[in-house]
């Protein structure tokens, strides 16, 4: 994977590829919530822009996705993001609607590049017009580096790339958990979606000291009769099935404890509904177990930031589906795009 440092961008424009998808329910209210950790996928992008800027960048044209529209929709219009990236990257914003002509400004924030179809697939000819705005391909989207989309793979084959810090980070750190982990290693895996989680679940099995399945997952498993290895550990549910319950919470909470490297991605129950007691007792006692610690997952950081411990994590990914099929040990389109 090529990285930042051994691109040449000075007096060049730079085409950043960021992770733009954060939850826009109410536009309104965007900047208040995005003053806490739940912008960290825009937070990520400062360390880039501020380097690039460093290093005398022309013009750092900023483009990226909100959601999953059909269409254009001023809902998910990434303009709506202007006024909070301005403010976290401390510098003016120009928003361009359109891939028409030149883009001005220092720095350039282009419309939802899901509003073309040509994005989601892979269309080369869009990917041609995104390069026309750019010298030079920097990848900060790690979130969406799963995807096969034509700013994440076609782009990068048309322009000189490389990978941004926190991608940097991102890969490095989670492919650090999978090539060398301090052991012992324990993976919790919970949420939802057996379908995507089974790979996860039998890819750590193998190099994992335990792998403890809470959430909705044990009823997956129930229903498809499913089998793991003995290292595999498969919550019981309350009554109501919406949490794990004690006895399962203290036979997770004992691996655990005796780790030395945990990753945890999905919560153990519905904790939304108030059946958070599961959740809690895993990320208190991997808060105090002292491991090395990472930790993904859209809901999962939502619970850690509203409990006050997303800063107690060694490290917490901004990845949710990139991260599952990293750890899966599968090749993501975006990363083999950097090579």
């Amino acid at each position: 994977m090529k990285l930042l440092r051994d691109l040449d961008v000075s007096g060049k424009r730079v085409f950043v590829r960021a992770d733009l998808d954060v939850p826009i329910d109410k536009p309104e209210t965007i900047n208040q919530k995005l003053e806490t950790e739940t912008a960290s996928r825009l937070t990520n992008l400062k360390g880039t822009i501020d380097y690039l800027l460093r290093e005398n960048a022309k013009q750092v044209v900023i483009g990226g996705h909100i959601d999953r529209p059909s269409g254009p929709d001023p809902q998910k219009s990434t303009k709506l993001l202007v006024e909070a990236l301005s403010n976290i990257l401390v510098r003016e914003i120009s928003f361009k609607e359109d891939l028409e002509g030149d883009a001005s400004g220092e720095i350039v924030l282009l419309e939802n590049l899901r509003f073309w179809e040509g994005e989601t697939r892979n269309d080369f000819e869009f990917a041609k017009k995104l390069a026309s705005f750019a010298d030079v391909y920097v990848n900060e989207a790690f979130g969406n580096s799963h995807r096969g989309h034509a700013s994440m793979v076609a782009l990068p084959g048309i322009l000189p790339h490389a990978a941004g810090l926190h991608l940097e980070e991102e890969v490095y750190m989670l492919t650090k958990v999978l090539q060398m982990p301090s052991r012992p290693f324990v993976a919790v895996v919970g949420g939802a979606k057996m379908e995507t989680k089974l790979p996860l679940i039998e890819h750590l099995s193998k190099i994992s000291h335990h792998v403890l399945i809470g959430g909705e997952l044990p009823l997956e498993i129930e229903k498809s009769k499913r089998k793991f290895g003995e290292n595999v550990v498969v919550a019981k549910l309350n009554d109501d099935k919406k949490d794990i319950d004690i006895e399962s919470v203290h036979q997770f909470v004992k691996y655990i404890q005796s780790a030395k490297t945990v990753v945890w991605n999905g919560p153990m129950g519905l904790f939304e509904e108030g059946h958070e007691t599961g959740t809690r007792s895993i990320a208190k006692s991997i808060v105090e177990s002292g491991a090395f610690s990472i930790a993904g997952g859209g809901e999962t950081a939502q619970f850690l930031e509203k409990e006050g411990l997303l800063s107690r994590f060694s490290f917490v990914s901004a990845g949710g589906g990139a991260m599952l099929e990293l750890l899966a040990g599968k090749t993501l389109p975006g990363i083999a795009a950097l090579e």
